[in-house]
């Protein structure tokens, strides 16, 4: 398969910082998109699989999964979009597309390995798939979605990944006019959960540790703040919640939050995989018919879905633009949380 060589910026080993390198992207072929890569934000995975986190990163690795860019050549047989137009690519460029799952429009789910955009197997070219933090990318036109044309670009890619992992949980549990839905923690994916919930119609609480957060948490939409580490702020909201939506990415305590949803309510993990330490307390679950559950991503349908209903609500991510060149700096400010909410890479910084 012919390939063009391109500049990316991406690291050799766990330890090493990120630093300019070359990458083949496969020539288009009949079910294939070109896409110049305008903007890519920075997700909390591109570090974790940059750094090895999580013990299954394969080197070079080239992270982002939050890519929004201009169409510049398609295959014979697309349909879906053309020369010049903008497109994005979220965090899957391939599924096995006959599973049960991929049936069902949840291409997250895939019953037989979807393929992620980056630090999965490449089935064209072999080795390992390379993202976002590069000049473009070549993904089968399936996976591909349309920008809305009012939307800003850049401020659009967070989307991709902190936008539509929380759209899908509001989604699947039904958030509408009436529900009232909670927020734990406010970072890239918490604000982006609150913007969607209130879209929605819900009636919303931001969970904070730190009294500071307050004042943000209302200018994003919130209609109200409650410091969880607060008992008596606490025990104002025992039994409210239909839906919590719990974007912390670290471990921590669950149970506190279990005891402020409503019959029937869900509390929801999008942010942090492993094990619950403390323990989950089941008796307050049992007693009210509550669950903890879990969700990833969104397959392609939600994730365009989403992409249209933020067109028409004019919902974008708020952002800090950067240059490829200061990533490695990103990232220490991303462990500190010193970012509101989502850093993006401006990729005109690459050809310098």
């Amino acid at each position: 398969m012919k390939t063009t060589n391109v500049k990316a910026y991406g690291t050799q080993a766990a330890d090493a910082p990120l630093n300019p390198m070359n990458i083949d992207r496969r020539e288009v072929s009949a079910k294939d998109i070109e896409i110049e890569i305008l903007y890519c934000g920075v997700c909390h995975s591109d570090l974790h699989t940059a750094r090895n986190d999580w013990g299954f990163t394969t080197y070079p690795a080239v992270p982002g999964h939050e890519i929004v860019g201009k169409v510049t050549s398609v295959g014979s047989e697309v349909t879906k979009l053309k020369v010049g137009d903008f497109a994005a690519v979220g965090c899957l460029v391939g599924s096995c597309g006959t599973c049960s799952s991929c049936e069902k429009d949840l291409e997250q789910y895939c019953l037989n390995g979807w393929v992620g955009t980056y630090n999965s197997a490449d089935k064209y070219l072999g080795g390992m798939t390379y993202g976002g933090y590069s000049e473009k990318v070549v993904v089968e036109e399936h996976f591909v979605l349309k920008v809305p044309a009012n939307l800003d670009l850049a401020a659009t890619a967070p989307l991709l990944c902190a936008g539509i992992t929380t759209w899908s949980p509001l989604r699947h549990w039904k958030v509408g006019k009436g529900s009232k839905v909670a927020v734990v923690g406010l970072g890239g994916l918490g604000h982006m959960a609150i913007k969607l919930a209130k879209g929605l119609g819900a009636e919303v609480t931001l969970f904070s540790r730190t009294p500071g957060k307050e004042k943000d948490g209302l200018d994003l939409g919130a209609d109200a703040v409650i410091i969880s580490t607060d008992e008596s702020q606490m025990e104002t909201v025992k039994g409210k919640f239909d839906v919590i939506i719990d974007t912390v990415p670290y471990v921590h305590d669950v149970n506190p939050y279990v005891t402020t949803l409503n019959i029937n309510g869900t509390l929801v993990l999008v942010g942090y995989l492993g094990g619950l330490e403390p323990i989950l307390n089941t008796v307050p679950m049992i007693m009210g018919r509550k669950s903890v559950a879990a969700s990833l991503i969104g397959g392609i349908a939600e994730t365009q879905e989403m992409l249209d209903f933020c067109g028409e609500h004019n919902i974008v991510s708020e952002i800090e633009l950067i240059n490829m060149q200061d990533i490695n700096e990103a990232y220490e400010r991303m462990l500190k949380s010193d970012v509101r909410y989502r850093f993006v890479i401006d990729m005109a910084s690459l050809k310098k």
